[in-house]
């Protein structure tokens, strides 16, 4: 079966092209929780089958990237801290992770919007703090798109270098899918259950 979900996710990303690509990598640099590595290294394989531009496929993920975490910053830049720390919950930021994104982003500066997005669980949600703390604008686009870029950059070529054994790259998609189906799960159990907790509070 992760055999076929395998296939069926390469064949999703070459049908869906670099306008796709770009799509997605925005969706998955806000609050949606979509693995950039199972964007990105079927493109690298498909790069390396020919069948997509590898540069194109770069800069198509890059700036899906670099959108979606300009979404996250205006968006903390329009509503705020104060929002977000009452919201948060709701767009999978809750109180506990904005406090340790926080400390991240005050711990290692401004620099830490490039850093920041080479770390799982960071790297979408770097830019919030950024945004109501109101980083230079330049600076969050050079730092945002030089973090992104390596990233994509590192994906493409883990799936066009192992291009040659096709085994080996639906081996990793079929693990990269089951850890995004379980982690999809438990974040919408989590919301519905926090979601209910709230409504009973209210009443």
């Amino acid at each position: 079966m992760m055999h076929d979900i395998a296939i069926w996710i390469v064949e999703l990303i070459g049908g869906v092209g670099y306008f796709g690509i770009f799509i997605l990598m925005f969706l998955e640099s806000t609050f949606i929780p979509i693995p950039s590595e199972v964007v990105m290294i079927p493109a690298g394989y498909l790069a390396y089958k020919g069948e997509m531009n590898f540069f194109i496929a770069t800069l198509m993920g890059t700036l899906g990237s670099l959108c979606g975490a300009l979404f996250n910053y205006f968006f903390a830049l329009k509503f705020g801290r104060v929002f977000l720390q009452k919201y948060g919950k709701y767009i999978l930021f809750p109180h506990k992770k904005q406090e340790k994104l926080e400390h991240f982003f005050l711990h290692h500066g401004e620099i830490s919007t490039f850093s920041g997005r080479l770390i799982l669980g960071v790297r979408h949600l770097i830019s919030l703090p950024a945004g109501y703390a109101k980083m230079n604008l330049v600076k969050f686009v050079i730092y945002t798109t030089l973090g992104s870029f390596t990233w994509v950059l590192v994906l493409m070529f883990v799936g066009y270098f192992v291009g040659s054994n096709e085994a080996l790259v639906k081996h990793y998609l079929s693990i990269a899918t089951v850890v995004a189906a379980i982690t999809i799960i438990l974040i919408a159990m989590v919301y519905v259950y926090k979601l209910k907790k709230d409504v009973d509070k209210e009443k």
